[in-house]
């Protein structure tokens, strides 16, 4: 099949199918006489793959480390476990953080007048002003 329909089956795009090949995370096509790609079924299997581990936010180098470890058959799956684990901690770790945001936001909302009058609290804040409006 050729990049059009192996990005359609792995719900990619051509050009991250590029990338990924371009990076080392997907083994080169097969080029026809003309050079245009082919991909197999194994190459729509890393394709799934890849698309999966990158929907659950692991990182192009976590990534890279989940496909060593699938490919190893005598992997421990400690190994794995490990990687996923680090990955939740860095997941839970943002999540707080927009908590944060969200919560800081919500507050310079609550104290935007929201009326004809100039004064605005979030553009006080951004502009690092404190107690007064501009």
């Amino acid at each position: 099949m050729n990049i059009s329909q192996a990005a359609q089956a792995s719900g990619l795009t051509p050009k991250m199918l590029r990338y990924y090949e371009s990076i080392g995370l997907l083994k080169p096509a097969i080029r026809t006489a003309s050079g245009y790609r082919q991909y197999q079924a194994a190459d729509l299997d890393t394709l799934a793959f890849l698309k999966r581990a990158r929907d659950l936010g692991f990182s192009l180098e976590e990534v890279g480390t989940l496909l060593e470890l699938q490919r190893d058959r005598h992997r421990a799956s400690a190994d794995v476990k490990a990687l996923a684990s680090a990955h939740v901690q860095d997941l839970n770790c943002k999540i707080e953080e927009f908590i944060s945001l969200r919560d800081t936001l919500q507050a310079l909302i609550d104290e935007c007048q929201g009326n004809e009058d100039s004064a605005c609290a979030i553009l006080d804040s951004l502009a690092g002003v404190r107690g007064k409006s501009v």
